[in-house]
């Protein structure tokens, strides 16, 4: 077989099930798009305007809406440029080919063009048995058009009737679009969604009142956008009643945001925008998806995955880019450098914020500190380069309440907290109540204790201990007091191998079932606690980064374990250990003891604790 070249040919008959069925993942964005295109109609207009090549009255520019519930229409009218039958050929029945990208070319310094694909008329076809167009253009001597299709290959144009430059779309709705499409009230959720911030007013009907009982119609437009929102002004316009106003209309029900950032970038992209950083009532409950991304003031998605980096997806507000590369149904976001650009800047952005409050507001920061914490240290684990902006504002806060940033802590403790081998240890706890004994103890020994009590924190001690020089950190019941930064070594009971195995198994004799056991012999002095029981600071760390899916489930699904400390010094040990048979009541309450200090003596075995312990005394 000889080769032979041509080319692929695409038909209309081929592509119109695919428009109808797959070019928009969601066929409520018909009207996003065709609202698009008539206020891109009003954009060219007005850019022609002020480039002089348009020398007449552009009037009140704005997009009409009118629905007919009863004959099934939809119409979207503007008042902007309009289109010569030579322009629908050409525009219209050559499908994709978009006079978008030779306008912005032409007039690229007067307007901002949503458009750029020539597909968004077709999305009409989706809800649509039939489409009309009738257009008048805005060159003199230009004569009306009129264009018709019932979504077949098939097309009418011929002379129209339009006597007033600008273009109608009309829809007549199919049935099943009908009825979901066809009420009032569902093309009003449709613009409140996709059109509420296009830089052209739209207007649906006529305002109404309350008059004798009843709404009734007034003769005012009823324009359903603001064509000025907040993030297309300089922030030096703005003030913190706008930020708040603006964010109250995204979210009615939220509380009031933190505080906020200005977005506004001219290169090497274009950026506007204003993102919040909302209260969090429950730290791990948090909405995503509260960013709203917009192109050139229309709403394409609230998913910004590709864009904003996953931290600053807790985040609230609005993001605008005519330069974030969307596909051909402007609903899934494309990765491009752009885009990689686009999201270092907001990270950049989000921690210049932080730190300028950090210097400039250092008490309204601690304040906030509690609700941006999750935020920043999400952010510190995720991102590198976060992490080390955060550093210089990032801040610990004690038991006592008190706050300090890295650098100042450290300061305060390496003095008293350093230990035998040079290392500043970080005593934290994650519940005051609970480790009370613990805290108390160590502020008895001058040492300061650190609340970390974030679901993220037993990751943020693992990166800190590579981050800070020289450190570590231990959780205030991980060992005894005097243990947790050892000064100098311990000197050890001197025990041979057989009675450190006979002690083991006494004590584990007496221990609850179900958990792993480490006893081990120490010296604590005559007046410290007779039994210490501490669980491993690494296990316990593990174990919680799995439970968190920190991809450590090997040890989550271990057993707990824990280090028994048996006190050889203490008085009651060494009777229990002289009379190992006869001391069996003393041994259980010295065990469980222990176990209630760490709060895992309930049920039966409290009651029985208390029981031994009214015999004892007695």
């Amino acid at each position: 077989m000889a080769n032979t070249k041509g080319q692929i040919g695409v038909t209309t008959e081929n592509i119109f099930p695919v428009i109808k069925q797959f070019l928009y993942s969601d066929h409520e964005i018909f009207l996003r798009e065709l609202v698009a295109n008539a206020v891109d109609a009003d954009q060219k207009l007005k850019a022609l305007a002020s480039a002089g090549t348009f020398k007449g009255e552009t009037g009140e520019l704005k997009v009409q809406i009118e629905l007919n519930e009863k004959k099934k229409t939809l119409s979207i009218t503007d008042n902007g440029i309009g289109m010569t039958a030579d322009e629908v050929d050409r525009y219209i029945n050559q499908i994709a080919f978009s006079s978008a990208g030779e306008f912005l070319e032409k007039y690229k310094d007067q307007t901002n063009i949503i458009g750029h694909f020539g597909l968004g008329f077709y999305s009409a076809f989706m809800v649509s048995k039939k489409v009309t167009i009738d257009s008048l253009s805005w060159q003199e001597g230009a004569e009306a058009v009129q264009w018709s299709c019932d979504g077949t290959p098939e097309f009418t144009m011929g002379k129209g009737k339009k006597d007033e430059r600008g273009t109608t779309v009309t829809l007549y709705l199919d049935d099943e679009s009908a009825e979901e499409f066809g009420t009032k009230g569902k093309i009003r959720s449709l613009l409140d969604k996709y059109c509420k911030f296009m830089p052209v007013p739209v207007v649906f009907g006529k305002k109404t009142e309350w008059k004798d009982g009843k709404n009734v119609e007034t003769d005012q437009d009823d324009v359903v956008n603001s064509i000025e929102p907040i993030w297309t002004k300089a922030p030096s316009e703005l003030k913190d009643e706008d930020y708040l106003n603006f964010y109250k209309a995204l979210y009615p029900m939220e509380e009031e945001p933190m505080f906020w950032i200005h977005l506004n970038v001219d290169y090497p992209f274009t950026l506007t925008g204003v993102l919040y950083f909302p209260k969090i009532k429950e730290r791990m409950a948090i909405d995503r998806n509260k960013i709203q991304l917009y192109c050139n003031q229309m709403f394409v998605t609230d998913h910004v995955d590709n864009i904003v980096p996953d931290f600053l997806t807790l985040l609230h507000g609005v993001i605008d880019s005519p330069d974030i590369p969307l596909n051909v149904s402007r609903s899934y976001l494309q990765s491009d450098a752009n885009v990689k650009k686009i999201s270092t800047y907001i990270t950049k952005k989000v921690a210049d914020r932080l730190e300028e409050i950090f210097k400039e507001q250092r008490s309204q920061f601690e304040q906030k500190w509690d609700n941006i914490k999750l935020f920043i240290e999400y952010g510190m684990l995720s991102d590198e380069k976060f992490c080390e902006r955060a550093m210089n504002f990032a801040l610990f806060k004690n038991t006592e309440g008190k706050y300090f940033p890295y650098e100042d802590y450290r300061k305060g403790i390496e003095e008293n907290q350093t230990d035998k081998d040079k290392k500043v240890v970080y005593l934290y706890a994650t519940d005051t109540d609970a480790q009370y004994a613990g805290i108390e103890a160590a502020k008895n020994l001058g040492y300061d204790v650190l609340l970390m009590d974030c679901e993220l924190d037993s990751h943020l001690v693992n990166m800190l201990e590579q981050k800070l020089k020289d450190a570590r950190f231990a959780r205030i019941d991980s060992d005894t007091p005097d243990n947790l930064i050892p000064k100098e070594e311990k000197v050890k009971p001197e025990m041979s191998d057989g009675d450190k195995k006979a002690l083991e198994e006494l004590f584990k004799g007496a221990l609850p079932k179900g958990n792993e056991y480490t006893v081990e012999p120490v010296n604590l002095g005559p007046d410290s606690a007779p039994v210490v029981l501490t669980q491993s600071e690494f296990m316990r760390r593990w174990r919680e980064m799995s439970a968190l899916g920190g991809g450590m489930n090997f040890y989550g699904s271990m057993p707990e374990a824990y280090d028994v400390k048996v006190n050889m010094e203490n008085p009651v040990i060494a009777k229990i250990w002289a009379d190992k048979e006869g001391t069996s009541d003393l041994l259980r309450q010295v065990v469980d003891l222990a176990l209630l200090g760490k709060g895992m003596l309930k049920g039966k075995a409290l009651a029985e604790f208390i029981a031994r312990s009214e015999k004892l005394l007695g």
